[in-house]
């Protein structure tokens, strides 16, 4: 073989293959007869085989025109099933987002995943809840479409895009005094012990930051990494913590009660990650379209 048949190629064939008329085929695939059969001898030159026996009264299938017959058809309706497999994406109908979030910021969703699906029903989404630096990485390599998480550090090739607002409230057992009051300051914090996320949350750095600026000393009496942990810890009376509100949603609440935090009044910005320079899919854009609606 010296080179490869042309889908074009193919097509003529098949249509000549069905009419066995040069006249008619050359009609149908809208070309002029000479050009027809040109493209018919094409085929048969890269093939180095006569496909058709033809003289001027019929034209029929040779035994290598038989054989081709179903592979061409094969060929040719596999090439439009893909066409229209790729207009569905390049149209955001059909495809999968990868999403990298912040454990505590997935909960924001659900809710619109819900409203894009009665619209994409095609598209596949997979949530990946991480930590922060672990979201960045995701969305800077492109394993993840974008991120959902708080602001990064040098953001270089990462933009980040606010999105909403994350307070910081104050957690105690159902069973601590504070359970009686509905707000409190900071300053409660050097009073009780302190269960505090791990180092590598995006709630640590938050949270140390304000003792910093309010002139406290605390050294947390116990740490957890998960913060479904933390919650388990202070509904036994552990200790005390403060959280972003959103992380509520990722703990047992039943033995907890929820504090406001004031003086100051705390929170993080929750944003979109995504990577400078790199286009979104179709259904990624109308994603984000769908939650920035929210």
């Amino acid at each position: 073989m010296r080179s490869t048949l042309t889908v074009h190629e193919l097509e003529a064939f098949l249509l000549l293959a069905e009419t066995c008329n040069f006249h008619r085929a050359a009609e149908r695939f809208h070309v002029s007869q000479p050009a027809f059969s040109r493209t018919i001898q094409s085929a048969e030159q890269k093939l180095v085989t006569r496909l058709f026996d033809r003289n001027t009264r019929q034209v029929g299938l040779t035994r290598a025109g038989e054989e081709l017959l179903p592979i061409a058809r094969r060929i040719v309706a596999e090439f439009y099933d893909s066409l229209s497999d790729l207009s569905e994406f390049v149209a955001g109908r059909k495809g999968l987002i990868t999403i990298a979030c912040l454990p505590s910021a997935a909960a924001l969703l659900p809710e619109t995943m819900f409203k894009f699906e009665q619209s994409y029903p095609r598209v596949t989404i997979s949530l990946v809840p991480l930590s922060n630096e672990f979201v960045r990485e995701m969305v800077f390599d492109g394993r993840a479409d974008f991120g959902i998480s708080v602001a990064p550090g040098p953001q270089g090739q990462v933009v980040f895009e606010p999105f909403t607002r994350d307070d910081f409230v104050l957690i105690c057992s159902r069973k601590d005094p504070l359970a009686k009051r509905r707000q409190v300051d900071w300053n409660v914090l050097a009073e009780r012990p302190i269960v505090a996320s791990g180092s590598a949350s995006s709630i640590r750095p938050i949270v140390d930051q304000v003792y910093a600026d309010l002139g406290l000393s605390i050294q947390p009496k116990y740490e957890a990494t998960n913060i479904s942990v933390v919650g388990a810890m202070v509904s036994a009376g552990l200790g005390i913590a403060p959280i972003p509100r959103l992380a509520l949603r990722l703990m047992d609440s039943t033995g907890l009660a929820v504090l406001k935090l004031g003086r100051p009044v705390v929170y993080r910005d929750i944003g979109i990650l995504t990577r400078s320079g790199r286009s979104l899919s179709a259904a990624a854009t109308k994603f984000l379209d769908t939650l920035r609606m929210q």
